[in-house]
């Protein structure tokens, strides 16, 4: 998955507790750091048994707290950016929900929570505990204490994917324009069956479209990501439908339409589709094929008819042609569709395009704004930056 890199430095206090998950934290820590995070750890004495402090302070690069002194460790870290607890023990949460405060993470986090310091839990546990203290954790977040989903695997709320912590914190730690906005997003490529073992699609690889999708949850949106086929990695921190045809992509946009502020139609959608004949499961190979294609609908002008209010953000890909010409057809796909904002390039442009890393766009609505080569995730920035002066 692509890197993501905070603006500003944080200062992340790390809780590592009891939890056989405990095992995780060295890699999270390591991570974190990568996205220009500083990370402070608190071990419990439980996490001593699993993994050695050692290990903590080399993936941290700062001595590890292991009991309170007179330097009240526990006030001076619990006004970090953010305090994350994870993995978190039944135990511990179930301490923060009555504000227990006996050992050094417990009190940590009961003078953070008098502080409002940001507190995130990442419950890592036996299936039959996480049940247990659900009354526990409904309580916390009804006192805007956060929580991320384990992954609910062999009867054990297991450690959930570490790139997917790191979207939470940045979430919880971003300026939050998005906030309460729903977003759906649509993002890979359609795929169109010639016969049964056979079809049509094309080069995009979905990389812009989980970019910005990662982009919108961390701006604190409300994000549905429609997948085409794809070839990166979804997080699984926003609802995920996967669709094939122009068909199923039709249909599943059309329904979410109703339901949100923004759609970013960023898959590239089959522009046509094959005629098949009745009956015939696989074409025979033994002689040559004409193969008849027809157009298929133009998902993107329907979208307005539906919510006239919706903002709407197209693309609109081109081969080797002028950029006066990219923008005339930019335009004129606006005008068609009532589209707020269009995302044109040319995909022929070395280094950018489908299955890239990068790309070079055009962002057209009453201006022009030129994006030379950069990454696929600055260009998830921009998009989103130019929704929200235009949007918001």
């Amino acid at each position: 998955m692509t890197i993501l890199i905070a603006a500003d430095k944080m200062d992340v206090v790390l809780c590592v507790t009891g939890s056989v998950a405990a095992i995780e934290a060295v890699k999270l820590a390591r991570e974190l750091k990568r996205h220009n995070i500083n990370v402070k750890c608190f071990m419990s004495d439980g996490a001593c048994e699993i993994i050695h402090p050692h290990a903590m302070e080399f993936a941290t690069g700062q001595e590890v707290v292991l009991g309170l002194t007179g330097k009240i460790e526990h006030v001076k870290y619990a006004q970090a950016d953010l305090i994350l607890v994870a993995p978190a023990t039944a135990n511990v949460i179930s301490k923060l929900a009555y504000k227990i405060a006996d050992n050094p993470i417990s009190t940590l986090l009961v003078t953070a929570y008098g502080y409002k310091t940001p507190i995130i839990f990442v419950p890592s546990m036996h299936h039959s505990m996480y049940l247990a203290v659900r009354e526990n954790i409904e309580k916390l977040k009804e006192q805007n204490i956060s929580f991320i989903k384990p992954k609910i695997e062999e009867n054990k709320a297991k450690f959930p994917d570490i790139n997917d912590i790191a979207l939470h914190i940045l979430r919880e730690t971003s300026s939050g324009d998005l906030k309460n906005k729903k977003v759906f997003i649509s993002a890979g490529a359609t795929f169109e069956k010639i016969d049964e073992v056979r079809g049509i699609t094309n080069l995009s690889s979905g990389k812009t479209g989980v970019e910005i999708a990662i982009e919108s949850f961390i701006r604190g949106a409300d994000v549905t990501l429609i997948c085409g086929r794809m070839d990166v990695d979804v997080p699984h921190v926003f609802n995920v439908i996967y669709v094939e045809s122009v068909a199923d992509m039709q249909n599943a946009v059309l329904k979410q339409v109703p339901y949100h502020d923004v759609f970013i139609s960023a898959a590239a959608v089959s522009d046509f589709i094959p005629q098949k004949e009745e009956g015939i499961t696989k074409i025979s190979s033994s002689a040559d094929l004409d193969l008849k294609l027809k157009q298929a609908p133009k998902i993107l002008r329907e979208v307005k008819k539906i919510n006239p209010e919706i903002f709407l953000v197209g693309f609109k890909a081109k081969y080797d042609i002028p950029e006066e010409e990219l923008i005339d057809s930019a335009r004129k796909t606006m005008e068609e569709s009532e589209a707020d904002l269009i995302v044109a390039n040319d995909v022929s442009i070395e280094g950018g395009g489908f299955g890239s890393d990068n790309n070079q766009v055009l962002l057209i609505d009453e201006e022009i704004i030129r994006i030379s080569l950069t990454s696929k995730r600055e260009v998830a920035v921009k998009i989103l930056d130019r929704i929200s002066e235009l949007s918001i």
